[in-house]
């Protein structure tokens, strides 16, 4: 086939349309800076520039293509207005959509987020769990799922949504966080440390969202896309460590001083749009567990995820290694 990816210089984006290359399909990014993606072109993938909030740039990319993977999005970004993350996030998709309906494309597979379920109170949770999304990227995200299923119904065009869970794999730099710090030595546990955590390889997330554009029975369907073992923070944080060669974090610090030094930062730093150096929803990382059932992946897609977290994590560091960040 013949795809376009959006967000392609992104982690997600990017690796995704690489291993669709590598697979056999043809691949377009839409790009909003092409010198960011000299390494994509370099690969052989046709990179344009565009902009998600550009009906004309988005009309224009997606002319001879045969699926759309919509993987762009703006994630938390400190300084950013409401209306920034609603016009990529959210009014973007049903363009897309229309674009793609106007191009004769019959499938487009949309990008969400776990988040949109916000926290899990009876985990694992499928799709059907309630929607309880917790801040404004969750809450575009979720608005961008439902603009998106309105304009399929009208257009006829096929819409798949997908919602990863937390996706890591050599190159990631979200992530950097939890793996560089255990390495480094340099991570604090808050809390017991008792609450799920549910990984997904950005290998296996590639694949799913290939599915997700190939399997007949997938049309407007969501699925749940999510590695195939879940840990605790515990289990995570000491195997980072094993795979590290070092000592796990030895003490657990109570959450409620972090919390509230977030709060505090986050006021003090939001009128003059700097990011602060903690903020809750970190925090928030060491309170709600995150553990999903991707057992309507596996069973209409024949999702299968194929790297555990020892391999998957082994491979991260030693990408880190070898770029010298840790």
């Amino acid at each position: 086939m013949k795809a376009l990816v959006t967000g392609a210089t992104g982690f997600t984006g990017g690796q995704l349309a690489r291993r669709l290359q590598s697979q056999g399909d043809s691949v377009r990014a839409l790009v909003r800076d092409p010198a960011k993606a000299a390494d994509l072109a370099a690969a052989g993938i046709e990179v344009v520039r565009g902009d998600l909030t550009d009906r004309a740039s988005i009309a224009a990319a997606v002319e001879g293509v045969d699926v759309v993977y919509n993987i762009g999005a703006l994630y938390r970004t400190a300084g950013l207005k409401e209306s920034a993350y609603r016009a990529v996030n959210a009014d973007a998709v049903p363009m897309i959509i229309e674009c793609a309906q106007a191009a004769g494309i019959r499938r487009v597979v949309h990008c969400s987020t776990v988040g949109v379920h916000g926290d899990i109170e009876h985990p694992p949770a499928n799709e059907d769990a309630p929607l309880r999304p917790g801040d404004v990227y969750q809450e575009t995200k979720l608005l961008g799922e439902q603009l998106g299923r309105e304009a399929a119904a009208r257009t006829g065009v096929e819409l798949v949504i997908a919602r990863p869970s937390g996706i890591y794999g050599p190159g990631d730099r979200r992530l950097f966080k939890l793996f560089g710090g255990v390495a480094r030595g340099r991570f604090l546990l808050l809390g017991d440390g008792k609450i799920f955590y549910h990984l997904t390889h950005v290998d296996d997330l590639s694949d799913g969202f290939r599915l997700c554009a190939t399997v007949p029975a997938a049309a407007g369907r969501t699925y749940l896309l999510a590695g195939g073992e879940v840990t605790t923070l515990n289990e995570l944080v000491a195997l980072t460590a094993e795979l590290a060669g070092v000592k796990p974090p030895a003490a657990h610090w109570p959450v409620w001083p972090f919390w509230l030094a977030g709060a505090a930062c986050e006021a003090v730093c939001a009128p003059f749009g700097i990011s602060p150096p903690i903020f809750r929803r970190r925090v928030d990382f060491f309170t709600k567990s995150r553990a999903f059932d991707i057992s309507r992946a596996r069973a209409e897609l024949g999702f299968a995820p194929r790297i555990g977290l020892r391999e998957g994590i082994g491979r991260t560091l030693e990408w880190y290694r070898e770029h010298g960040w840790i």
